[in-house]
C-alpha cells in the first residue's frame, strides 16, 4: 500500500490580541490554494486539525477555541494606498467549515509585523528606530486598517511593556485604527435604528421580544440587554459555556437577529454563518473579579460587555467587536450608550449634534479594554429625514508576537 507523503508549507505561528492563529504568504500556498476554493479550505481545516469530534483538535494547530482555531493569508496589496491585503479564515472546530464572512481584529495586531518581516512591505516604508506605519486592506470585508508597528534596530520590536488583559505576558504596544468600518454595502445600523425590539419565540424569551442594537462596525454585532436574558453581565467563561441551554438559547437569538439585520434569508441558514453577526450582552458597571482573580472595581469601567464567538463566550474581548462596542458606544441611545450612561433617548437615528467622539473602557472577562471611536452623520435634507450616522475611526491598542515559524506539514491531498 502507498501513502501520500507530506507537503512542507512556510508558516508562522503567531499571536495577535487575545488570539493565535497560523499565517501564511499566499505565495507559498500550493498553487490550487492561493484562490479561494474548496482545496484552500481543505488546506487550512487540515492545518488546523478540523473537523474534530472530539473538539480537541489535536492533530492540527487549532488551539480547541474559537480564538485559537484561526488562519491568516497576507500578500502584497492590490489596491491603491495600501501594503498589503489581508485575509482572515475562521475554520471550525467540529465542522469542516472554513467561515470567511469577516475580520479578525486581535489578528489585525500581527499583519503589520508580518507583512514586515516576511517582505512584504517596502524597504521605503520601513524604519530602523521608530514606528512603521503598514496600511491593510482587509480583504473579508473591503476595509482600511492602520498598524502602527515599532521597529528596533532594522526589526520588528516585539517584546515591551504593555499588558493586555487576557495575555498572560507584556509585549510591544501596537496602535490600530480601523478606518470608516461600518458595513461598506449597508448602513451602520441595518434596521435604521440605533434600538429596537427584536422579535423571538415565547419559547426563547416569554415576552416574545429583546431590547436590541443590531450594528455593523468592525462585525456585525447584535447587543442586548444582559438583565433581559436573565444574566447579571459579569459572567466568566465557565458560567456560560457548562449550560448548554443556555448557549442554545443565545444561538437561536443570534439568528433571529441575522435574519433580522439582512444577512441570511432563512433562519437555517445561520449554520453556516457562524462567524457573524456576534452576539454580545451588555450591562451597567459593577465590581467582578476578572478570569485571573483580580478584582475590577465599578469605578475603573464604563460598563460590562460579554461577547460569543462561534457559538461560546469568548474569553475576553475580540478585537472586531471591541469596534462594535465603541461604534455603539459613540452613538447616542444605543444599548451600548445607555449602559455606559445609563441614559435613555429616542429608539431612531436622531440627533441633533452632527459628530461625537467616545472613549470607553469596558469590563469582559480577563479584565478590561479601552476603546475610543470617532462618529459623523449627514446634514437633515429636511425636518423628516433622519440623520445617517457613520463611524470615521475607531482605535485600540493589541500586542502580537511570533510564537514558532518554519513549515506547517499536511498530508499532500493537492
Amino acid at each position: 500500500m502507498t501513502y501520500l507523503p507530506q507537503l512542507k508549507i512556510p508558516a508562522t505561528y503567531m499571536r495577535g490580541g487575545t488570539s493565535k492563529g497560523v499565517f501564511f504568504k499566499l505565495t507559498d500556498l500550493p498553487l490550487p490554494c492561493q484562490v479561494a476554493g474548496p482545496q484552500r479550505d481543505a488546506l487550512l481545516l487540515r492545518v488546523i486539525g478540523s473537523p474534530d469530534p472530539y473538539a480537541k483538535q489535536t492533530d492540527g494547530m487549532g488551539g480547541a477555541t474559537s480564538s485559537t482555531s484561526k488562519t491568516v493569508i497576507l500578500s502584497k496589496s492590490s489596491q491603491v494606498n495600501h501594503d498589503v491585503d489581508y485575509l482572515f479564515g475562521q475554520v471550525a472546530i467540529d465542522k469542516p467549515f472554513v467561515d470567511w464572512s469577516g475580520n479578525c481584529g486581535n489578528l489585525t495586531a500581527a499583519v503589520g509585523a508580518f507583512a514586515i518581516s516576511s517582505g512584504l512591505i517596502s524597504a521605503d516604508k520601513l524604519v530602523t528606530d521608530g514606528i512603521a506605519v503598514v496600511r491593510i486592506w482587509q480583504k473579508n470585508i473591503g476595509k482600511t486598517i492602520v498598524a502602527h508597528v515599532p521597529m528596533c534596530n532594522g526589526e520588528v520590536q516585539e517584546t515591551g511593556d504593555f499588558m493586555l488583559d487576557g495575555v498572560t505576558f507584556p509585549a510591544a504596544e501596537v496602535p490600530i485604527e480601523f478606518l470608516n468600518p461600518a458595513d461598506g454595502e449597508g448602513a451602520l445600523f441595518p434596521t435604521g435604528k440605533v434600538i429596537e425590539k427584536l422579535k423571538v419565540p415565547v419559547e426563547l424569551i416569554p415576552t416574545g421580544e429583546l431590547t436590541a442594537t443590531m450594528i455593523s462596525a468592525g462585525i456585525p454585532t447584535v447587543f442586548l440587554n444582559a438583565e433581559e436574558l436573565g444574566l447579571c453581565g459579569n459572567e466568566l467563561q465557565e458560567q456560560v459555556n457548562n449550560d448548554e441551554a443556555l448557549l442554545e438559547k443565545l444561538e437561536a437569538i443570534r439568528a433571529y437577529a441575522a435574519l433580522k439585520m439582512g444577512l441570511i434569508d432563512k433562519l437555517a441558514q445561520a449554520k453556516e454563518r457562524q462567524h457573524t453577526p456576534k452576539l454580545a450582552f451588555v450591562a451597567p458597571a459593577s465590581d467582578y473579579e476578572s478570569a485571573s482573580g483580580v478584582l475590577i472595581k465599578q469605578s475603573q469601567i464604563d460598563l460590562q460587555v460579554r461577547a460569543m464567538s462561534m457559538g461560546k463566550l469568548h474569553h475576553a474581548m475580540m478585537g472586531t467587536a471591541a469596534v462594535a462596542i465603541a461604534s455603539a458606544a459613540s452613538v447616542l441611545g444605543t444599548v451600548v450608550n445607555i449602559a455606559a450612561s445609563h441614559t435613555h433617548k429616542d429608539t431612531d437615528i436622531e440627533h441633533n449634534s452632527s459628530s461625537a467622539s467616545k472613549t470607553i473602557n469596558f469590563g469582559h472577562p480577563s479584565g478590561t479594554l479601552k476603546v475610543s471611536a470617532t462618529a459623523s452623520c449627514a446634514a437633515k435634507v429636511n425636518e423628516q429625514a433622519k440623520l445617517q450616522w457613520q463611524i470615521d475611526k475607531v482605535m485600540m491598542s493589541r500586542s502580537a508576537r511570533v510564537l514558532m515559524e518554519g513549515w506547517v506539514r499536511v498530508p499532500d491531498i493537492f
